[in-house]
C-alpha cells in the first residue's frame, strides 16, 4: 500500500525526469548554455587580439611611426592582455565541461594542464608569454567544439523517432 507522501514524491520524480533532457536537468543545461556564451565571448576576444596585432603591427611598421612607443606597446601588449582576459572564462568552461562530462576528463585536464605549464614555464624561464597564450587560444576553440557537439546531440535526440530512422 502506497501512502500519500510516497505518491507525491513519485509524481515529483516523474515530473523531474520528464523535464530533463537525456539525464540533464534544466539547470544544468542553463549552466552549459552560460558557459557556451562565455566561450563565445572568449573567442571574440581572441579574434580582437589577432586584429589588434595585425592593425597596430602594420601601423608600427610604417617609417613615420617607428619611434612611437605608445603604438609599439599597443602592438606588443594589447593582444597579450586580450588573450589573458580569456583565461578565467576558459577555466570556467573547463569546469562546466568537466562537471557535466561533455568531453573526456583526461582531455580537459591535459589541455588545461599543458596550457598552464607552458604559460608559467614561459614566464618564469624564458621571459616570454606568447607560446603559453597561444596554447590558451587552442583550448577555447576545443571547448567551442565540445559545446557544439553537446547541443547537436540534444537537437538530434529531441527529433521524433520516425525522422531519425528514415535517413
Amino acid at each position: 500500500m502506497t501512502t500519500a507522501p510516497d505518491q507525491s514524491l513519485q509524481s515529483k520524480q516523474n515530473a523531474a525526469q520528464a523535464s530533463s533532457q537525456h539525464g540533464f536537468a534544466p539547470l544544468a543545461i542553463a549552466r552549459i548554455k552560460g558557459a557556451q556564451r562565455a566561450n563565445t565571448i572568449a573567442i571574440y576576444l581572441i579574434y580582437a587580439a589577432i586584429i589588434t596585432f595585425m592593425v597596430f603591427g602594420t601601423i608600427a611598421s610604417i617609417k613615420m611611426f617607428h619611434d612611437n612607443t605608445l603604438l609599439y606597446r599597443l602592438f606588443f601588449n594589447l593582444p597579450y592582455a586580450l588573450i589573458a582576459l580569456t583565461i578565467p572564462m576558459t577555466l570556467y568552461d573547463a569546469f562546466i565541461i568537466y562537471r557535466y562530462r561533455l568531453n573526456q576528463a583526461s582531455m580537459v585536464r591535459m589541455t588545461i594542464g599543458v596550457s598552464t605549464i607552458v604559460l608559467i614555464g614561459g614566464l618564469l624561464f624564458a621571459d616570454t608569454a606568447w607560446l603559453g597564450l597561444s596554447c590558451w587560444l587552442g583550448v577555447a576553440f576545443l571547448f567551442k567544439v565540445s559545446f557544439k557537439r553537446f547541443f547537436d546531440f540534444l537537437a538530434v535526440a529531441n527529433e521524433p523517432e520516425s525522422v531519425v530512422h528514415e535517413e
